[in-house]
This record gives structure tokens, C-alpha cells and sequence, in this order.
């Protein structure tokens, strides 16, 4: 018996999971019987997916249900509350249900802490776009999963070029391996240009171009994530992650620390190698006008969020940093 209840943003590693695990628990000779995904429609579709969890396994192996978009740990009536209790303990053991939800769960409600007691609860949250070294982390596992070789000038240009979405970074990793013959040989950074689809627009390509103060290249990567249909409010949480760490570590120099542990530490990056390339970035630029930056994010931020045109307002303040940086 299994209860499980995956959430996040992630939705391609929660499928993966749930793949995973349908291959090990059901017998693909009764999987049309066994197996049954079941989209939330209204409060009560709980109960519908309780149902056919409690009845008895066709043929061998064990049974899952999947309940898909679930809102039951968001929120919970005390009649579907009183009538879901009595089940989630008594799940047969041949029985495995698994609840997914992009939401976080509500742990004030009674339903949450009966899941968090009887279910195994994940968290399938994307990494931050400026959080390189989790993403090459991310990639590197991948990659092993897949059975392909990179090196380490190949991984990095494959993680900057799909950023944090996990399905094409899968992808093009799979459309990799196929052009791997010489296993022990690792792919190259030409390889991966030459077959993976790599843009130079980004968020991080447009904090780099600000922060030289590039105006028509910083206007052109705007405009091309606007039409990449890329919100405005994330291509924001990426630039005040990035100039966020370029603050830190510039303050930290220019205080005299030069342990690149300690540096790292401060600035939330998990691998101080890192810190050669991010020096470098920041070399020219000043500390007043990272600082200065900030309150001009935060204008965009207010403004973006009382509905005004996105794209001119975006633009506006895209032109402003780079002024500032100039």
C-alpha cells in the first residue's frame, strides 16, 4: 500500500516519478485494469478515486490511482473531510493512490495533516532560473539517467540554453545520446551547438546585457522573451535572483573577504567555483549601482502588478537599469 502526494511546479518530474512508479507496482499485462488516472472535476471526485482504490485488484500485481490536479490539501469541507477519513487508513495493501496538485498543501487544514501522517508528500518545485549550479546538478543527473556523457563546457552550454524546464532539458538529452556512439567519449560543447536548439535570448542574458550598460541588446532580448511568450513578472524574479548575487559577492570584496567559501556561502551559491566567473561579471560594474538597481526592480514589480502595459513598462525600466550602468 501506498498514498503519496506529489506537488509543485515541476509537472515533468512528478510524471516521471509517477511512471516510475507504475512500472514497478503493476503487472503490464493488467495495467488496463489496474491502472486509472482520474482528472479533479469538483470536491467530490475524491471520493470517485477512493472508490476504485478500495476495490480488489484484477489479475497479479498491485493497483494505482492517480487523482490528478487534486485540491483536497487547499481546501476541505468537514462532510468530505468526515467521508475521506475512514478510507486513507484502510487502503488495501495491494493498493497504491497518488494525489498530485501544483499547489502547496494547507497545513492549518485537517485534511493535510491526515495526508502528512499517512502519505508519502513531495515537493516537485522548479529551480530558480540564476540557480546555475543546481541546474547543471539537475542536468548531470539527468544525464546519467539517460546513459549520455557531457563535458563540462557541454553541460553548461546546454543548461543556459533550456534554463530550468526540466521536459526540454530531458529532451535534448535523449536527442543527444542518440548522436553519442563513443560512450566513454563525452559529447562536446560543439556537439551540443550543433544539435541542440540554443538561443541567446535569456533572463540571465538580459541581466548581462543591463549590466554593461547595452541598451540595444538588453531591448532586443526583451523583446524576444515577450514574444517567447515569457511573463514579465518571471523574467523579473530572474533579473533581481541575478543582481541579487552580483550585490552580495561585490559587497563581500569590496569588505576584504576573499574566502570564496565564505563568499559563496553569503550569496547562496552552492558551488564557489562559481565565484571565478561571477568575479568577472561584476569586475567593471560598481557597488552603488547594484544597489541603486534595486529600487527600480522594485517600481517595475509594483507597477507590473497593478496591471499596467506590461511590455511598455518592461521596456521602460529595462532602459532605465541600463542608463544606470552605462
Amino acid at each position: 500500500m501506498g498514498i503519496y502526494f506529489f506537488w509543485g511546479e515541476d509537472n515533468f518530474r512528478i510524471i516521471q516519478t509517477i511512471q516510475k512508479l507504475r512500472k514497478k507496482v503493476i503487472n503490464p499485462e493488467w495495467i488496463q485494469f489496474n491502472y486509472h488516472k482520474i482528472h479533479e472535476e469538483n470536491t467530490y471526485s475524491i471520493l470517485e478515486a477512493l472508490n476504485q482504490v478500495m476495490t480488489p485488484v484484477l489479475g497479479t500485481g498491485e493497483k494505482l490511482i492517480w487523482l490528478e490536479g487534486s485540491s483536497i490539501l487547499q481546501q476541505c469541507s468537514d462532510d468530505i473531510f468526515t467521508k475521506i477519513e475512514p478510507f486513507i487508513a484502510a487502503i488495501p495493501n495491494d493498493s497504491n493512490f497518488v494525489l498530485t496538485s501544483s499547489k502547496r498543501p494547507n497545513k492549518k487544514l485537517k485534511s493535510t495533516k491526515l495526508f502528512e501522517k499517512y502519505a508519502d508528500m513531495r515537493e516537485f518545485s522548479l529551480i530558480l532560473p540564476w540557480k546555475i549550479d543546481e541546474l547543471i546538478t539537475k542536468a548531470q543527473q539527468f544525464s546519467e539517467e539517460i546513459g549520455v556523457n557531457l563535458s563540462s563546457s557541454a553541460l553548461n552550454l546546454l543548461v543556459e540554453s533550456v534554463g530550468n524546464d526540466t521536459r526540454l532539458l530531458w529532451n535534448e538529452l535523449e536527442k543527444l545520446s542518440l548522436y553519442n556512439y563513443e560512450k566513454e567519449k563525452p559529447v562536446s560543447k560543439d556537439t551540443v551547438s550543433s544539435i541542440v536548439n540554443i538561443s541567446n535570448y535569456s533572463s540571465l542574458q538580459l541581466a548581462k546585457a543591463i549590466s554593461q550598460g547595452n541598451k540595444e541588446k538588453a531591448l532586443e532580448i526583451t523583446i524576444k522573451l515577450l514574444s517567447y511568450n515569457e511573463h514579465p513578472l518571471k523574467i523579473l524574479t530572474t533579473l533581481v535572483g541575478q543582481f541579487r548575487i552580483w550585490t552580495i559577492i561585490k559587497l563581500k570584496i569590496e569588505t576584504g573577504e576573499n574566502d570564496n567559501t565564505v563568499i559563496a556561502k553569503a550569496a547562496e551559491v552552492s558551488n564557489p567555483n562559481r565565484l571565478f566567473f561571477l568575479r568577472k561579471e561584476i569586475k567593471n560594474i560598481k557597488s552603488e549601482d547594484l544597489l541603486e538597481a534595486f529600487p527600480i526592480l522594485l517600481d517595475l514589480e509594483n507597477n507590473l502588478k497593478k496591471g499596467y502595459d506590461s511590455e511598455k513598462i518592461l521596456k521602460n525600466k529595462i532602459l532605465e537599469l541600463c542608463i544606470l550602468f552605462s
